[in-house]
């Protein structure tokens, strides 16, 4: 028998920023992304955003790749949400996403900041946010490729 312990903290965004996730009506996306996750055997810790992208705290199984989950869940919600009137403004997923992994002893310090999202942004542009988690995270930054949408 394995053991895996895989949780990520997903971050991805609307196509150029656009601010495409009606506020009055997230949740209703968030319960569709639940949905998708459970059905992939997936757990969801949190998940959260704006009108411009979408925090998700997310265990998921080892035969499942975190890319090949991202892209189902990309193309599940935005046929979803291009078929869904309460989002008008929304046109596809931005490029890419970001991945982190956690370990389960820091589920709730990640979930408390997905929780805060909306107080956050008060401050910090998401351009901002992408920016220092990758570098925090130990990552480095293509200016070229970084948010770029073709």
């Amino acid at each position: 028998m394995s053991y895996t312990n895989l949780i990520y903290h997903i971050v991805f965004r609307t196509y150029r920023s656009t601010q495409a996730i009606n506020e009055d009506h997230e949740r209703e996306l968030y319960a569709y992304m639940h949905g998708y996750i459970v059905r992939h055997r997936g757990i969801l810790y949190r998940v959260n955003g704006m009108p411009d992208h979408v925090h998700l705290l997310v265990s998921l199984p080892p035969d499942l790749a975190v890319a090949e989950f991202v892209r189902g869940l990309k193309y599940a919600t935005n046929t979803w949400l291009k078929q869904n009137p309460a989002f008008p403004a929304f046109s596809g997923w931005g490029e890419g996403y970001a991945a982190f992994t956690y370990s389960r002893e820091q589920i709730p310090v990640v979930k408390q900041y997905i929780i805060n999202q909306k107080e956050h942004h008060h401050k910090t542009t998401f351009a901002e946010e992408y920016r220092q988690f990758i570098l925090d995270h130990g990552g480095e930054i293509d200016e070229r490729f970084f948010l770029n949408d073709k």
